[in-house]
C-alpha cells in the first residue's frame, strides 16, 4: 500500500522533472537567438546586443538547475561509476545496496543546498517588497502592472547598472526549485531502486 502511494508520487514528480527540462530547452533555444542575434548586429550594423553577458550568465543559471531533476531521474549525472558497474555485475546484491547509499547521500547533499539557498531566495524576493510597503520609492499604486515594475527596480540584482539589470530572485529560485526536485528523485531511486525510473540509453 506504501509503495503503491510513492509509486503514484513518483509518476507525479517524474512527469514535473520532464516538464522543467523542457522548460530549461525553451531557455537554451532563447539563449541561442540572443547569441545569434548580437553576432549579426555585430558584425552587419556593428552594434552589439547591450547586456549579453549577463543574459547569458543568468539563462544559463536557469537552464542548469531546470534541466537538473530529469538528468537525475534519467541516470546521465556527470559522476564515475565504473567501480559501482563492475560491482552490481559481479555482486549484484552488494552493487545495489551500494548504489542506493550513494543516492541517499546525493539526495542529503540536495537537501543541504536548497537547505543553504532558500533563505537567499526568500531575501531576495522580499527585497522587491511586491507585497509590502517599500522602505524607499514610490507607493504602490494599486495597478498591477505598474507597481510590477517599480518593485522589480527595487530588487536585489546583478547586471551592470546602465546597461542590463535583472532580479536575483529568479535564479535563486530556480536553483532551490531544480535541487529539491533532484532531492525528492534520489529519495525515491533510494527506497525503490533505480529500476523504478525510465532506463538510461547509451550515448551515440
Amino acid at each position: 500500500m506504501i509503495v503503491t502511494g510513492l509509486r503514484k508520487i513518483q509518476t507525479w514528480v517524474v512527469a514535473i522533472a520532464i516538464a522543467a527540462n523542457v522548460s530549461g530547452a525553451f531557455v537554451l533555444l532563447a539563449l541561442v537567438v540572443v547569441m545569434n542575434v548580437d553576432v549579426i548586429s555585430r558584425n552587419l550594423f556593428n552594434a552589439p546586443f547591450r547586456g549579453v553577458i549577463e543574459v547569458v550568465i543568468f539563462s544559463l543559471a536557469l537552464i542548469v538547475f531546470l534541466q537538473l531533476p530529469d538528468v537525475v531521474r534519467t541516470g546521465r549525472l556527470t559522476r564515475s561509476d565504473g567501480f559501482l558497474g563492475v560491482l552490481r555485475h559481479y555482486m549484484p546484491r552488494t552493487g545495489g545496496f551500494m548504489g542506493r547509499f550513494l543516492n541517499a547521500i546525493s539526495c542529503i547533499f540536495m537537501g543541504m543546498i536548497v537547505w543553504t539557498v532558500w533563505p537567499e531566495f526568500t531575501e531576495s524576493f522580499e527585497s522587491c517588497h511586491l507585497f509590502s510597503q517599500p522602505e524607499f520609492g514610490p507607493a504602490p499604486t494599486g495597478h498591477v502592472w505598474t507597481d510590477f515594475k517599480a518593485a522589480m527596480l527595487r530588487c536585489d540584482y546583478f547586471g551592470t547598472p546602465g546597461i542590463l539589470q535583472a532580479p536575483w530572485w529568479p535564479v535563486r529560485l530556480a536553483i532551490a526549485f531544480g535541487c529539491a526536485l533532484a532531492c525528492i528523485l534520489f529519495f525515491f531511486k533510494t527506497l525503490l531502486g533505480e529500476d523504478t525510473f525510465a532506463p538510461t540509453q547509451p550515448l551515440d
